[in-house]
């Protein structure tokens, strides 16, 4: 005999994936439990008769062969099992660590686990009656709440559709979906809400509810339900006392309350927002309290607006006139502005008022235009407080406000947007406080920790963030980084100073400023010591870097497209903004309690963990169209992806690249050259066109990057050259040669200007293009004629021709000869001598010399006196 089971007290999803079972083997029973939820029992009183199932009692004593167990991972007592009875498991709970190994388990992450069943026998080709259909519906519908919940998955949804096509009734759903409570489970309804107490555990609301009960007939779960709805808190746990023990009956609606747990930490379980357990072993009260203390440690802290807020925001004042505003608003592109007279609060002007009062040419002011009222939050109130206050006040925008009024922030309905779990949570929570002191060498987690106590004494925030940030969390890290300070860089460097010595430099103007350190300052000395046990110390104080740079918080707004930004102190929320792409975005809090805290306001985490490079903002690649070559560089280097509609920013904002500076875009090819992937980056930006947006004449194509790959394969040595291609300027060089060599001089000469590439690099380039465009006649020209044209040539130049000359094997030969045998074959005949002899200078000099060393390279002359006799033979016919 094969037989389905599931568990107690069962509901829709149970019996559903019951039904679900037997239709993947219909030879099987599938067996009722003893205890059904009440809507459930109902169902099948109407409409059993079309349904497979049996009653235990009604089970035959057999042998049982094998077990299908469904939305459980619990087998209870069954006559007819023994050592030889297999089971499975179909379920859509985590896995519980006590499974036999010898079980056969199938589990997947749904919202239902009728769901899985219904992706199971889609395939046979089962026919189902429009009853079947709605109970598998009604299993997928009750556990997770309409589609609604947060767990469900697109799997659901298509279950869902699937049973819709077969028939499936809503309005019968609806019958037993909502159904009312019995009078029974009202008075243990009104009983739990006149004893329940709320209690905030790290920002978020928690009901207890209580209730004495001696024979528990009704099932609880939809009375937790009603209540949940009624009382709305972010988790309810219901206790019920009975004569077998108190049942614990919980809910949550938020993804910081892990209900599931708290249900096996009392030997129960369930899922993330629904769990239960029957505890035996204590009082309701003792339970209550354990109940609270395990709260404590499991939930995670709610998001407060202090996490959100963008601090320093620009501000109002009610006489300020709408054009005034109008600017204002076009430079810093927020919506909203906070209109604050005497330091309070007294209104909020909107973009939307603000056009329409210019539409209107109406000169009016902020006070008369402003949506009036004193709507504000404070650091510490809740997301969902915040949510709150923006639908009573239809505000969006919302002052943040200090214990005694003061604005120290705003809050954004895209800020809100933003934490909600629909959009891309703030992982801020995260501390990467142990990861940031793996990586870093001691000397440096030491400083860091002294610059964060003189920060934590001057009440002002300090972060390192951008890439350094991106590479620790990719496990690449580097060891350069930037400190930003939200307040006063310069500030902290000169508390610095007056602490630990040294000297500061600073620029006013952009409010930053460099600390170059004392290493040798007994206050330096001091506190190093403490941090050494035994050590020595010197090797410690050496690894100290020199200097630090501290930059303040700032923003940035761009005059027009191309032109380099104009900048203003600000948040390090805002400062984040400014920045290319969300990876680069991430910054991690050193001060005081909060370090190792990592800050992720535009979603960089995500897009870090999903391979994305993605723009902040659909202009970004206007303001600084440079962006389109980093975006690219960082593609590539990181094997990441482009974000659909980034790359179609890119492709819109590309032709401004011809109007960018070129020193710009030299920094940038520069950084590019550099790289390990720079193949691939070359071929990404010759696909996406980029390169003729910079000059015409400028490409990549198959020829050139087939004569690129041979720098990883010809070592200079081949051609007789003494270089290190690895080095940055080498590879820099060769990238430019590669690129610009091949095309017309007036071009390469174009090109070079539009670039404004260095004096060194310009001529390289010259000589480059000269000595291609002659690499067809070299075959015909007299070796000393050659060598006339090689003359002080650049290694790296050599190279990088040889490289892409390496087919035609002309002039790869005479670069061989050139570097093996003319520079370094030495001639004791020099122009003095020959002045000496009574020959003027001029370039017979170069042709007489030349000749010598040729004589001495080919054997013709094996001393200086044969040289000496070669010369005057020389001089005789010349005369």
């Amino acid at each position: 005999m094969r037989i389905i089971l599931t568990h107690e007290v069962a509901d829709f999803d149970a019996i559903a994936s019951l039904l679900g079972a037997y239709y993947l083997d219909p030879n099987s029973t599938p067996v009722l439990p003893r205890k059904i939820n009440r809507n459930v029992r109902g169902f099948l009183t109407l409409y059993g008769a079309e349904l497979p199932f049996v009653e235990l009692r009604d089970l035959p004593l057999e042998p049982i062969e094998s077990i299908t167990l469904v939305d459980t991972q619990t087998l209870t007592t069954i006559k007819g099992v023994t050592s030889q009875t297999k089971v499975r498991v179909i379920d859509h709970h985590p896995l519980r660590e006590d499974i036999p190994t010898d079980w056969n388990i199938t589990l997947s992450a749904t919202g239902a686990n009728t769901t899985l069943l219904i992706e199971l026998i889609r395939g046979q080709e089962v026919h189902l009656t429009p009853v079947q259909a709605t109970l598998l519906l009604l299993g997928i519908y009750e556990d997770t709440g309409a589609l609604t919940y947060t767990r469900t998955t697109p799997r659901d949804l298509q279950a869902a559709a699937f049973l819709l096509e077969q028939g499936a009734s809503l309005s019968v759903l609806a019958n037993f979906l909502f159904h009312p409570l019995s009078d029974e489970q009202m008075k243990i309804f009104y009983q739990l809400q006149s004893n329940y107490r709320t209690i905030n555990i790290h920002g978020h609301r928690i009901v207890i509810a209580k209730a004495e009960i001696g024979n528990l007939e009704a099932e609880l779960s939809t009375i937790a339900h009603k209540l949940r709805d009624v009382l709305e808190p972010d988790a309810l746990f219901v206790l019920v006392q009975t004569k077998s023990g108190i049942q614990l009956i919980a809910r949550s609606t938020s993804e910081d309350i892990d209900v599931a747990m708290v249900a096996q930490k009392f030997g129960g379980g369930g899922h993330e927002r629904a769990a239960a357990c029957l505890v035996r072993d204590r009082s309701i009260d003792s339970l209550e309290d354990e109940l609270v203390e395990y709260l404590k440690e499991i939930i995670t802290p709610a998001i407060v607006v202090a996490q959100i807020l963008s601090r320093d925001p620009q501000l109002v004042p009610p006489e300020m006139g709408v054009h005034e505003i109008a600017s204002l608003m076009q430079k810093y592109g927020h919506e909203g502005y906070p209109v604050v007279e005497n330091g309070q609060v007294i209104g909020l002007v909107t973009r939307r008022a603000v056009d329409r009062a210019i539409a209107h040419k109406l000169n009016l002011t902020a006070r008369q235009i402003m949506e009036a009222g004193q709507v504000t939050v404070t650091p510490q109130e809740s997301l969902e407080s915040v949510q709150t206050v923006m639908t009573v006040s239809g505000w969006g925008q919302i002052p943040v406000v200090d214990e005694a009024g003061k604005i120290i922030g705003i809050v954004t309905r895209t800020d809100v947007i933003k934490a909600l779990p629909v959009g891309s949570r703030l992982p801020s929570r995260v501390n990467l406080a142990s990861r940031l002191e793996k990586i870093l060498p001691s000397s440096q987690v030491i400083l860091i920790k002294l610059v964060s106590q003189i920060a934590v004494e001057n009440r002002l925030a300090l972060y390192i963030v951008g890439g350094f940030v991106r590479d620790l969390l990719l496990e690449k890290p580097s060891m350069d980084f930037d400190l930003v300070v939200e307040g006063d860089a310069i500030a902290l460097a000169k508390a610095l100073r007056s602490r630990y010595g040294g000297r500061v430099t600073k620029h006013d103007r952009f409010r930053t400023a460099k600390w170059y350190i004392d290493k040798s300052h007994p206050r330096i000395i001091q506190e190093y010591q403490k941090y050494i046990e035994g050590g020595e110390l010197t090797p410690l104080l050496d690894e100290i870097p020199s200097t630090l740079d501290f930059v303040t918080a700032r923003t940035e707004f761009y005059t027009h497209p191309t032109a380099l930004p104009t900048v203003e102190p600000s948040s390090i929320k805002l400062d984040l903004h400014r920045r290319d792409f969300t990876i680069n975005t991430l910054a991690i809090r050193l001060d005081g309690t909060h370090y190792g805290e990592l800050h992720d306001y535009w979603g960089g985490l995500s897009d870090l963990r999903r391979g994305l490079i993605r723009v902040l903002h659909s202009l970004s690649f206007v303001d600084d169209p440079t962006r389109i070559l980093r975006a690219i560089r960082f593609e590539q280097r990181f094997h990441f992806r482009i974000e659909e509609r980034t790359l179609q920013l890119i492709m819109d904002a590309r032709s401004l690249l011809s109007k960018v500076s070129g020193d710009r875009i030299r920094h940038e090819l520069d950084l590019i050259f550099v790289e390990e992937q720079v193949l691939a980056m070359l071929d990404r930006l010759q696909e996406l066109g980029i390169f003729e947006h910079i000059h015409p004449q400028l490409i990549w194509d198959e020829w050139i990057r087939d004569r690129s790959r041979r720098l990883w394969i010809y070592e200079p040595q081949t051609f007789g050259i003494d270089l290190k291609p690895t080095e940055a300027v080498v590879r820099r060089d060769l990238f430019y040669l590669f690129l610009l060599c091949r095309i017309d001089q007036d071009s390469c000469l174009t090109i070079i200007e539009r670039l404004k590439l260095p004096s060194s690099l310009r001529r390289k380039l010259r000589d480059a293009n000269r000595i291609w465009a002659l690499r067809e006649q070299f075959s015909e020209m007299d070796r000393l004629t050659a060598m006339a044209q090689l003359e002080g040539v650049d290694p790296t130049v050599a190279y990088g021709l040889g490289l892409m000359d390496e087919e035609n094997g002309n002039l790869v030969e005479l670069i061989r000869f050139y570097f093996t045998k003319w520079v370094k074959t030495k001639c004791t005949t020099d122009g003095r001598l020959l002045r000496q002899m009574g020959i003027s200078p001029g370039p017979s000099y170069r042709r007489i010399l030349s000749e010598l060393k040729l004589a001495w390279i080919e054997g013709r002359i094996k001393s200086p006196q044969e040289e000496m006799e070669l010369l005057n033979e020389m001089i005789k016919s010349v005369a």
